[in-house]
């Protein structure tokens, strides 16, 4: 029966990738059917393709499909699918798809990333499933708004694990992984107090708005949109001009996008398969985190949260939690009416404590000096961007008359009192008391990615001085959520 396919195959006038009808009624899975039937069936045209047969996309109401089965790999990794995909043969494979409002395309690639989702990547697929519940009824009810299929919510999902705290090695930030520009593109406030692309609901608008760009730019197709969304749409233009075609299978067979950009796609349909029908891949255990909920409040001038987090009777983490957008302890001084997530049903109890609260008692200044040894190539201004402080600020704390020939000075630096221990920042004694009762010390709080390496070039200390401070081995794992010091008064390093 194989060797008749094969020749009927041969035969066969090349077809497009996509179904553009739907199969009527019900096929065994792993029955191997005629070619020419179900190219009939599927009403497909005769458009000439350069991957004629390799992979057939599925009306989103079908439980039918129509597969390529290969040989599968024993060297699976998440983010690095095969290249050699040549060998196949044309079978129903057994698949039942769930219903999906973005076309659903089953061929090796995805197949590869099924099977990844399985084995290899299991432990991480979970905790994203985990996740996913507290953020997808917000998300989904955003797109659906925005009359976007609501499945395009597994972009965050292979983009972040549905985290507000995920950063790239490419300085992309949040649930969406926008990089600055592209989040400033669309309205998001980036700054040293504030950065919404960790906000789910802001940064889920602004996701929003961009994939309906880049939907109308790529003439409605899903596909293309995407891979634009990993990898710019100048890219992918670039692309469809360079191999003359807008199939986003045949764009990936050429050397011109990256590794990650051809993974894309496939990545994001097997994760939306397994997403929505998690107990047929082997998570019908999973743990779901219970959907976020809040209420919105307008604050007036800038606030503690500790303030907030004792009238509202939670603790601070869950008010940090709750506004991930939030970078420091407080809201910001420049924005008279920012919006704060508070717990649900919190909101009338907050408010009558707080309008009987003074302005001038809502907040407190906090601020914590370290010591830095400036070095070859330093500037005031840069020394200033480091820690988030003005230049001009930074030349009056430390008397600098002119700010040429810093290296090798010793400079004081007002540092972040949320990365410090909070006896340390809670005091009300001037920095240069605080210097003689104390040695100052900074903490920095491991997020995902970092390594001892690009904390200690971060923070201008060597890697061997942060091992000493905190214990660690050399080479030893940083534990996202884990404090370290990485300054002291007086101990700070060149790297």
């Amino acid at each position: 029966m194989k060797i008749l396919l094969i020749a009927v195959l041969i035969s066969l006038w090349p077809f497009t990738h996509s179904i553009a009808g739907t199969l009527s009624g019900q096929v065994a899975a792993n029955t191997v059917v005629s070619a020419s039937d179900a190219i009939r069936k599927a009403g497909y045209g005769h458009t000439a393709s350069r991957k004629a047969a390799k992979s057939i996309s599925l009306s989103d109401e079908k439980s039918l499909c129509t597969a390529l089965e290969l040989p599968t790999t024993d060297q699976l990794v998440i983010d690095d699918a095969p290249d050699d995909f040549t060998d196949f043969e044309l079978k129903i494979a057994d698949y039942n798809l769930p219903r999906s409002d973005i076309p659903i395309t089953i061929n090796s690639k995805v197949e590869y990333f099924l099977n990844v989702f399985q084995t290899s990547g299991r432990v991480w697929f979970g905790k994203w499933l985990s996740r996913s519940e507290r953020y997808l009824p917000m998300m989904k009810e955003v797109l659906r708004k925005n009359s976007l299929p609501e499945d395009l919510v597994y972009l965050a999902m292979i983009e972040s694990g549905f985290s507000p705290h995920a950063n790239s090695p490419a300085n992309a930030v949040g649930p969406w992984q926008f990089i600055a520009g592209t989040g400033k593109r669309y309205s998001l406030r980036i700054d040293q107090w504030v950065d919404e692309r960790r906000d789910p609901l802001k940064s889920t608008v602004a996701a929003a708005l961009y994939l309906k760009e880049l939907y109308s730019l790529f003439n409605k197709n899903w596909y293309l949109a995407a891979a634009g969304y990993n990898a710019g749409e100048n890219k992918i233009l670039r692309a469809i001009d360079m191999y003359d075609s807008t199939d986003f299978w045949e764009l990936a067979e050429g050397s011109y996008l990256k590794r990650e950009t051809k993974d894309y796609v496939p990545k994001l349909l097997a994760a939306a398969i397994v997403a929505k029908d998690p107990a047929k891949y082997g998570f019908a255990d999973v743990a779901y985190l219970p959907p976020i909920e809040f209420d919105t409040v307008v604050i007036p001038s800038r606030t503690d949260l500790d303030l907030v987090a004792r009238l509202t009777g939670v603790s601070y983490e869950t008010i940090k939690e709750l506004n991930p957008a939030l970078r420091k302890w407080c809201t910001p001084p420049n924005y008279p009416q920012y919006e704060l997530n508070l717990p649900k049903g919190t909101k009338s109890a907050f408010l009558s404590a707080y309008h009987k609260i003074p302005v001038d008692e809502r907040y407190t200044e906090k601020v914590v000096y370290s010591s830095y040894r400036a070095r070859k190539g330093d500037s005031i201004a840069s020394i200033a961007r480091r820690f988030g402080t003005d230049p001009k600020e930074l030349s009056a704390i430390n008397n600098l008359k002119q700010t040429r020939k810093l290296r090798g000075k010793i400079l004081k630096v007002p540092v972040d009192p949320d990365c410090v221990p909070s006896y340390v920042a809670r005091t009300n004694s001037s920095p240069e008391k605080k210097q003689k009762d104390k040695q100052v010390v900074q903490y920095y709080t491991i997020k995902q990615g970092d390594t001892l390496t690009s904390v200690a070039r971060r923070f201008n200390v060597t890697t061997k001085i942060i091992a000493v401070w905190n214990n660690l081995k050399p080479k030893g794992i940083l534990m996202p959520g884990k404090k370290i010091i990485v300054a002291k008064s007086g101990e700070t390093s060149s790297s």
